[in-house]
C-alpha cells in the first residue's frame, strides 16, 4: 500500500499531513470537490502528521526564498527525515512511502537530495487545496489573527527582498522612461496642432513663418494679440525664434494680417493652454537627458552602438537587458515587427528585414540593396553589446560599443567602395586590452581619490586634535588662576597701593 504524505507550506512554518482515504478515481467530478469544501468529509481524508514553525521572521523569510527557486533547506530536510515513516534502503520499500508538494521543481529537489519519491498530481492539488482551506481547523494553536499577521508579514519582507535584489530595476526606469518620452512626443505634437488651429484664427500668418512646433508655442504665447506686436519685442522673438529676420518678419505679417479679432477671455486660454505646452516640451527635454544618463549607466556599449533612444526600445521591447542579451541576433533584427513576420508566415510572403534598429542610421545610410544585410549585421552587433553589458558588469565602459560602432562604419564602407574590413577577433582583442587600460586607469584614480581623502581625513583630525590639546591646556590655565592662593593677592595688592602712594 503506497503511504501518501502531504507537505504544506505557510507563513507559520511547515506542516506534513497524511493521507488517511481518498479516491484517486474521478477528482475532477464535482461531487469530489465538493467533498472538499465539507471539513468533516475532509477530515476523514487526511489528518495531521506534524508542523514545524518558523523560528524568526528572517528563518521564515529565508525558507520560502528557498522554496520559490525550488530548493530544500536544512530545516526542511531535517523535518521530513524526522517525521516521515522510516524505511529500508531497498527500491522497493522507498517506493510505498510518496510526498505530495505543490511545486513540481521542489520535489525533484526533494527526490535528488534526500531520496523521497515525490509527485504533484491533481489527487495531491486537490488535497492541498482542501488544507489550505481548513488549515486552521487542523492547527487550532494557531489563530486567525496571527496566521494573517504572519502572512502579512511575510508577504512585505518576501517583496522588499525580491525588489532589493532585483537585476533588472535599473531595466525598469529604462522601460517607464522610453515609453512616457514616446507617449509626450505623441501628446506634445497633438496639442501643439491644437495651439496651431486655435491661435491661427487670430494670426494665420504665423504658421507659415514658424514651422517648429515648440517655438511656435512659445511665440504665440509671446505675441498675444497682434495688434500689440511692436518693436519692442523684437529681442525677445529673436531669442525664440534664433533667427532676427524670421522675428522681423512676424512682426511685419502682424501688422498686414488678415486674421479676426479675439476677445481677452479666448486669448487667456489660449496663452494658458500654450504654456502647459512649453511646460510639457520643456519636461520632455529633461526626461530625454535622464534617459541618456540611465542607458549610460546600464547599457553604455549598446548606447555607444545604436544610440540611446533606439538601445532604449530594444530594452523595453524585450522586457529588460537580460532579456534582451538573451535572445539571437535573428531576434534582435525583427524585434518590434512581429505582426509583420507572422502575417508573412501565414501568406508565405516575404518576411521583415528589420524592426525597431530600422530607426538607427546606420540603415538610413545604406542603400537599398544593402539595407537587409547591414540590418543583419548591426542586430549580430546590438546581441554583442547587449551581452557585453549585462554580464560583464560594467567593466571597460562602452569602449566595446565604440569598437562595434567602428565595425558597422567599416562594414558600410565595404558595401560602398569594397574596403576591407578588419576581423572581428582582432577588432575584439584591441577593444579587450583597451577595456583593460581603461580599468586600470579607474582602479588608479579610485586609489588616489582614497588617498586623497585619507590625508584629508588624517588632517582633519589632527586639527581637532590640536584644537581639542589647546581648549584642555586654556581650560587648565583658568583653573590654575582659580585656584590661586588669596594670600598671594593680598599682598600684591598691599604692594601696588603703596607703589601708587609713593608716587603721589
Amino acid at each position: 500500500m503506497v503511504l501518501l504524505y502531504l507537505l504544506f507550506e505557510t507563513a507559520s512554518g511547515y506542516a506534513l499531513f497524511e493521507r488517511v482515504n481518498s479516491e484517486e478515481i474521478g477528482v475532477k467530478l464535482d461531487e469530489v470537490q465538493q467533498s472538499v469544501l465539507d471539513l468533516k468529509r475532509f477530515s476523514q481524508m487526511v489528518k495531521l502528521k506534524a508542523f514545524c514553525p518558523f523560528t524568526s521572521a528572517e528563518n521564515a523569510l529565508e525558507n520560502i526564498n528557498a522554496i520559490s527557486e525550488g530548493e530544500v533547506t536544512p530545516m526542511l530536510a531535517n523535518f521530513l527525515e524526522q517525521n516521515l515513516p522510516k524505511v529500508k534502503k531497498t527500491s522497493e520499500e522507498k517506493a510505498k512511502v510518496v510526498l505530495g508538494v505543490q511545486e513540481a521543481k521542489l520535489g525533484s529537489a526533494i527526490s535528488e537530495g534526500l531520496g523521497i519519491k515525490c509527485k504533484s498530481d491533481e489527487l495531491v492539488q486537490e488535497l492541498l487545496r482542501g488544507i489550505r482551506l481548513h488549515f486552521l481547523r487542523f492547527m487550532k494553536a494557531i489563530k486567525p489573527a496571527e496566521l494573517h499577521q504572519a502572512q502579512l508579514g511575510l508577504g512585505h519582507t518576501y517583496s522588499r527582498a525580491k525588489v532589493k535584489f532585483n537585476v533588472h530595476r535599473v531595466d525598469n526606469m529604462i522601460i517607464q522612461a522610453i515609453a512616457l518620452l514616446d507617449q509626450l512626443d505623441k501628446d506634445i505634437n497633438t496639442f501643439s496642432m491644437r495651439v496651431r488651429e486655435w491661435y491661427g484664427w487670430h494670426f494665420p500668418e504665423l504658421v507659415q513663418i514658424v514651422n517648429d512646433n515648440y517655438q511656435y508655442c512659445k511665440a504665440a504665447h509671446l505675441i498675444g494679440d497682434k495688434s500689440t506686436l511692436t518693436e519692442e519685442k523684437l529681442p525677445e522673438l529673436t531669442e525664440i525664434l534664433n533667427d532676427e529676420s524670421k522675428a522681423q518678419l512676424v512682426i511685419e505679417a502682424a501688422r498686414m494680417s488678415m486674421g479676426q479679432d479675439i476677445s481677452e477671455v479666448d486669448l487667456a486660454n489660449i496663452q494658458l493652454f500654450s504654456a502647459r505646452v512649453i511646460k510639457l516640451a520643456d519636461y520632455r527635454k529633461h526626461l530625454h537627458e535622464y534617459l541618456i544618463e540611465k542607458m549610460n549607466q546600464c547599457a553604455p556599449n549598446l548606447s555607444a552602438l545604436i544610440g540611446e533612444i533606439v538601445g532604449a526600445r530594444l530594452i523595453a521591447h524585450a522586457g529588460s537587458l537580460t532579456n534582451l542579451a538573451k535572445y539571437p541576433a535573428s531576434t534582435v533584427q525583427i524585434l518590434g515587427a512581429e505582426k509583420a513576420l507572422f502575417r508573412a508566415l501565414k501568406t508565405r510572403g516575404n518576411t521583415p528585414k528589420y524592426g525597431i534598429i530600422f530607426h538607427s542610421s546606420f540603415i538610413g545610410r545604406a542603400g537599398p540593396k544593402n539595407k537587409g544585410r547591414i540590418s543583419r549585421y548591426l542586430a549580430n552587433k546590438c546581441s554583442i553589446a547587449s551581452r557585453i553589458d549585462s554580464f560583464s558588469e560594467g567593466f571597460g565602459g562602452n569602449v566595446f560599443g565604440l569598437m562595434l560602432r567602428q565595425q558597422v562604419e567599416d562594414r558600410l564602407e565595404f558595401y560602398k567602395s569594397g574596403a576591407t574590413p578588419k576581423k572581428n577577433v582582432d577588432v575584439m582583442k584591441a577593444a579587450l586590452a583597451a577595456a583593460e587600460e581603461k580599468e586600470k586607469e579607474r582602479e588608479e584614480a579610485e586609489a588616489a581619490a582614497a588617498e586623497k581623502a585619507k590625508r584629508k581625513a588624517e588632517k582633519k583630525k589632527r586639527k581637532m586634535a590640536e584644537a581639542a590639546a589647546a581648549e584642555a591646556e586654556q581650560q587648565q590655565q583658568e583653573q590654575a588662576e582659580a585656584e590661586e592662593p588669596p594670600k598671594k593677592k593680598k599682598k600684591k595688592d598691599k604692594k601696588e597701593k603703596a607703589a601708587a602712594a609713593a608716587d603721589e
